[in-house]
């Protein structure tokens, strides 16, 4: 077993599922990890995604693991031809070039290292239990954190921790993640997937298109002059109110009910 992939009424759950080796990704599961990232996106039944580890059950809770990352035993071995350096967009993941403008939420079940952890940089919302840690270990083995690592890890906590947990591969506990605002939520071992979920299925009765929307505007602001992003949410806006979605949440509003959204 590598990758699990499921969808369930708009929601699709992706579950990283090699627990006897702590979860840690093989070049085959990456390429899985691709076709799934591309589902998500294509598949206009599919809403929200959700991300999670299988848990080991010879482990106790304070040991449980997300993901340890790439199996180094099995990817740093490999050479890849030279030409392969230019093929920006073969294989790419949620951490590595995709575009998927569908909310990700994830729900880390512990030790969260190394590809595990630029993978959750990619994320939306994230849930974590009490016993998770992050890392990002790769200096200490002459590397750098490939997939976004040295770029989101800069923008997504304060810059002498992003420093720390770069050059040093200083351990960040859930506690100071929270702290930090790198994740969302703590909650208690064996429930961050049903938290999780609660979060996808609030998601889920969210005008999709809007939902969209207001993540790509976000994402793309990261990187451009604010001048620019105002005129892009503009022309967004513009594009939005003229869906069914659009009309049907102020009428909802008006008759005082649930609105029923469908993504037109």
């Amino acid at each position: 077993m590598t990758i699990d992939f499921d969808v369930h009424d708009k929601i699709a759950t992706i579950t990283l599922n090699r627990p006897e080796a702590l979860n840690a990704m093989t070049p085959h599961m990456y390429e899985r990890l691709s076709e799934c990232w591309v589902e998500i996106r294509d598949n206009p039944d599919i809403w929200v995604g959700v991300v999670t580890g299988a848990p080991q059950p010879n482990r106790t809770p304070e040991k449980q693991v997300f993901s340890a990352g790439a199996d180094l035993k099995q990817t740093i071995p490999a050479q890849p031809e030279a030409y392969e350096f230019w093929q920006t967009q073969a294989d790419q993941i949620l951490n590595r070039g995709l575009e998927v403008w569908k909310p990700i939420v994830a729900a880390v079940n512990g030790l969260c290292l190394a590809g595990g952890m630029t993978l959750l940089m990619a994320t939306d919302i994230r849930i974590a239990t009490e016993h998770a840690l992050f890392d990002l270990s790769e200096v200490k083995r002459g590397i750098l954190p490939g997939n976004g690592g040295t770029q989101r890890t800069i923008r997504q906590l304060p810059y002498p921790i992003a420093m720390e947990v770069l050059l040093l591969g200083r351990r960040l506990t859930a506690e100071e993640a929270a702290h930090f605002g790198f994740i969302n939520q703590v909650v208690p071992h064996g429930t961050q997937l049903d938290v999780a979920m609660e979060k996808a299925q609030q998601l889920r009765a969210m005008p999709p298109l809007a939902v969209r929307a207001i993540k790509e505007m976000s994402v793309r602001a990261q990187y451009m002059p604010l001048a620019d992003g105002l005129r892009l949410e503009e022309a967004m806006q513009a594009r939005l109110k003229y869906t069914d979605d659009a009309q049907e949440g102020p009428r909802a509003f008006a008759e005082k009910r649930q609105p029923d959204f469908h993504g037109r």
